[in-house]
């Protein structure tokens, strides 16, 4: 978009605000008909009328769909593809954050410091204490990651961190822990996020999963230095691409995916041989290095296997990563810290009441006889 395109649009927005009674909700209902529109981009492959190989599919024209919102009824125009397979989470994932989205737009627009604090003033209550809760029951699994958003300060446009900690209980369920921005990913911000939520009452942890971001590792093994540490072996594989050559084949990469599908470590430890020995001569930059710092990401096999496939990525993370990507994609840039803030942990408690509703993700007697039978070879 140009900046001309820029300004032409915030001040179509601004006139409809000021101009018409009804302003707000039209807002409301462009930006939503708009994330209905990228949700159809995102599962079609492709833009509207773009010619693309990656294309997975074509539109077929929209069918009505009425929101009841706290400004009103939106008459939105959901897009349909021709196979019917096209389905939006939009409507009932909307509650909660729509309050915050609406916060967001005041700010960015045309609304009075008055109108903006009493939108937000009972929303900002509940995430208060949500963000503060006591942590009363252990967490064995703590998952952490970092997102970035681009937001206003001072009239400078800059990326601020957006970190998140999600832990596993006794019971077997995910919750979001703490939600908390930064203005970098950097050693002494991992620290104090982590900091508070010890202070919070986290405890437990015997195993945290992340990426191997230098300013985090170094914070965890400060402040949980008793809790083991699994490096994201998704984030590995991708590293791993640094060290080699811009013309390779995917044997060589695959082939070092299927250790994490080994059933034990000796399995794993046996294939990883066999793939140094095969690749050594023609890749010596990739396999010196997989040598070195491979062992980061096989410590999942610690636990039992049935919790592998959960434990040895972020990808849990990073998939709410993406739905709240898709949700503040149509802000673009936030007017202030505080407003981004708002938005993603509206987002976040959504997504933490799903969970606890939800089954559980994994069961919690396979890691209690896992360390009854560790204990009993140990004796």
């Amino acid at each position: 978009m140009t900046k001309t395109e820029g300004k032409t649009a915030s001040a179509a927005v601004k006139d409809i605000l000021l101009s018409n009674p009804d302003g707000l909700r039209e807002v409301i209902r462009t930006v939503m008909q708009e994330v209905l529109e990228a949700e159809m981009d995102e599962a079609l492959g492709a833009a509207k009328g773009e010619r693309t190989p990656e294309r997975l599919g074509y539109r077929s024209g929209h069918y009505g769909r009425t929101l009841i919102t706290r400004v009103g009824k939106l008459e939105l125009r959901v897009p349909q593809d021709r196979s019917g397979h096209f389905s939006t989470e939009l409507f009932e994932r909307y509650q909660r954050s729509e309050r915050a989205l609406v916060a967001t737009l005041a700010e960015m627009y045309a609304f009075s410091a008055s109108s903006i604090s009493a939108i937000n003033k009972r929303l900002d209550e509940s995430l208060k204490a949500f963000a503060e809760r006591s942590l009363q029951e252990p967490f064995a699994y703590l998952i952490l990651d970092a997102r970035y958003e681009k937001v206003r300060e001072a009239g400078v446009v800059m990326s601020q961190a957006v970190l998140i900690a999600v832990g596993i209980d006794w019971d077997g369920r995910r919750q979001i822990l703490s939600v908390e921005m930064a203005g970098r990913e950097s050693r002494c911000a991992w620290k104090d996020f982590l900091v508070r939520l010890k202070g919070r009452g986290l405890k437990g942890v015997e195993l945290m999963v992340s990426d191997d971001h230098a300013g985090l590792v170094a914070a965890i093994g400060e402040v949980i230095p008793e809790a083991a540490w699994q490096r994201c072996y998704v984030h590995f594989l991708r590293n791993a691409l640094d060290h080699l050559p811009r013309k390779h084949g995917d044997d060589c990469l695959q082939e070092l995916r299927w250790l994490y599908d080994r059933r034990d470590l000796d399995e794993a430890k046996a294939d990883l041989a066999a793939w140094l020995g095969k690749w050594s001569v023609r890749y010596p930059r990739l396999t010196s290095w997989v040598e070195e710092t491979i062992e980061q990401t096989l410590t999942f096999f610690r636990l039992p296997r049935q919790h592998h496939k959960h434990l040895k990525s972020t990808n849990m993370l990073e998939r709410l990563n993406e739905e709240i990507r898709r949700r503040t994609y149509v802000v673009r840039i936030f007017p202030n810290t505080e407003s981004c803030l708002r938005l993603v942990r509206a987002l976040a408690v959504e997504t933490h009441e799903n969970w606890m509703e939800a089954n559980r993700y994994i069961k919690m007697d396979d890691l209690r006889e896992h360390k009854k039978v560790a204990l009993r070879q140990a004796a």
